[in-house]
Parts: structure tokens; C-alpha cells; sequence
């Protein structure tokens, strides 16, 4: 599933190619995404301009002028780019929408449909009717915050990370990375981490997902960035997806075990604070 780092790589992509765009038409596929297409939200679209991109936790937020949100969610599958009308589309494109040039195309690919892409009248209109509340982003989180925050909870430390309500944008992936890069051990609870180690895992979280960015996110099977190109952070994986390989830092083998739903990769040897 794409998390802050891909959905971060689509943003910075779709401000250069789409941001001051009109959009003057909209397909949709018969097949439905997480959130059912309604063509009520079609003339709320179609004339409007992008004014601005932006990324709130995992979901991508294009505002509209005069008014409107469009609001898109990548799912697991997602893919959205802003192509050639001249490119074929591939299989399970369930949305397009025309540009006012009329030679590209904002095109969403999803080939599981767990994604969603919504209109709302406004940001408001968007927080009331999201399942749950999202936390601060993690290059928002104040020593204090993140302290007090891991001192309430007895859960593992791994489900506190993926839990969107406590930090926005974190999943799977940097859950992990994230929890080598401090040292600390996944089953470890909350309410029992130390403030000198809740601090370093504070940073090494931001320094992960900055890094992460920086390489365009990480590409496993299917994310490509606004532009279409696959990220490269994959490459730099320290602990997720290398169960039974050795550890970058000392050598015995990284395991794998199931921690709040979820596969967790992990060093005992390095992680075992």
C-alpha cells in the first residue's frame, strides 16, 4: 500500500503537471472503487481549475477554484498520472479526466479498487465524513506530543505507528524501517518507552520517511509516482521484505513475525531495546 513517502512523490508530481489545469471532462469505468462514483459530483468537476496539490496523511487533496475538493486515495493499488491522450489505457483505468489542453489526461489506475476518489464542497465537508481523525503529519510531532502520546497506550509499538490517528501517513513499511533505524524493538509498549528512547524514535521516523522521499518512495510491485516513474527506496530496505537475509548492521538474519494484523520484519539482535 502506497504510504507518505509514494503518496508525497505523486504530489510533488502532479504540481508540475497539472496545478493551473482545467479540467473539462470525466470518464468513469462500471466497475466501482472503494467509494461509488456519483455522476452528481461530475458538474461540480468538470470547468473547475486546480489551484493547488497537497498530501494529508496518505490521501492526495486537489482543490479546486473557484471551490470544490477533490479528494483521492491510492489504496493498494493505486496509480494516479498524468499522461498522453495519445497513451493506450491499460486494464482497470477507472478514471479520466481532460485537461484543457486537450493532449493529456489525469488518469487513476487501480487494479484491486480499494482506493477511492470523492468530491467534497469543501475540507470540512472531507474531515466529517472521513472514518477517522488523522493525526500529525510526522514531520509535525513535538517531543511532547509523541511522549505523552506513546505514555497513554500499552500497546506494541508497531501498532501504536499504524494507527493513522496517532501518526498520519505512517504504514507498514516505515513502521518497520522506522523501529530498526531507532533500535527499538517492535513488541515493545508505549506506556513503557523511556523519553530519551521515544525522542530517538521521534526522529528516526521523520529521517526515514525524508529519505524515503527522497528516492521517490519505494516500488514493490505496483506504485509509480504522478509522472510515472517507479521509486528506488526499495533498494534501501534495512529490514522490511528481507526475512532470513542478514542484517545491514550485523549480520544475523532479519526476521518476521505477526504484530497487530501485520507482518513485522525486524533485528532482534540490534533491535533489542
Amino acid at each position: 500500500m502506497p504510504e507518505l513517502p509514494e503518496v508525497e512523490t505523486v504530489v510533488r508530481d502532479l504540481r508540475l503537471s497539472l496545478v493551473g489545469r482545467r479540467l473539462t471532462g470525466i470518464r468513469t469505468s462500471s466497475r466501482p472503487l472503494r467509494v461509488k462514483w456519483s455522476p452528481d459530483w461530475e458538474p461540480c468537476l468538470v470547468g473547475r481549475q486546480v489551484s493547488t496539490i497537497r498530501r494529508r496523511g496518505k490521501w492526495i487533496l486537489i482543490d479546486l477554484a473557484p471551490t470544490g475538493l477533490f479528494v483521492i486515495h491510492l489504496g493498494m493499488t493505486g496509480q494516479l498520472t498524468v499522461v498522453s491522450r495519445a497513451k493506450p489505457a491499460e486494464n482497470h483505468v477507472h478514471l479520466e479526466v481532460d485537461l484543457d489542453d486537450g493532449v493529456d489526461l489525469l488518469r487513476y489506475r487501480d487494479i484491486r479498487r480499494f482506493g477511492s476518489a470523492v468530491y467534497y464542497a469543501d475540507e470540512s465537508a472531507w474531515s466529517d465524513g472521513r472514518v477517522e481523525d488523522l493525526g500529525p503529519e510526522p514531520f509535525d510531532l513535538t517531543p511532547r506530543y509523541f511522549r505523552e502520546m506513546l505514555a497513554a497506550t500499552s500497546r506494541c509499538l508497531k501498532a501504536i505507528l499504524l494507527d493513522q490517528r496517532a501518526v498520519a501517513g505512517v504504514g507498514n513499511i516505515y513502521a518497520d524501517e522506522s523501529l530498526f533505524a531507532a533500535r527499538l524493538d517492535p513488541r515493545g509498549r508505549g506506556c513503557d518507552l523511556k523519553p530519551r528512547r521515544a525522542e530517538r524514535l521521534r526522529t528516526a521516523i521523520a529521517a526515514v520517511l525524508k529519505r524515503a522521499i527522497e528516492s521517490r518512495g519505494a516500488t514493490i510491485k505496483d506504485f509509480v509516482g504522478g509522472s510515472g516513474l517507479k521509486g528506488g527506496y526499495q533498494n534501501e530496505f534495512t529490514v522490511y521484505g528481507r526475512t532470513g537475509q542478514p542484517c545491514r548492521s550485523c549480520g544475523r538474519p532479519i526476521e518476521c513475525m505477526r504484530l497487530a494484523g501485520r507482518s513485522t520484519h525486524w533485528c532482534p539482535n540490534c533491535q533489542d531495546e
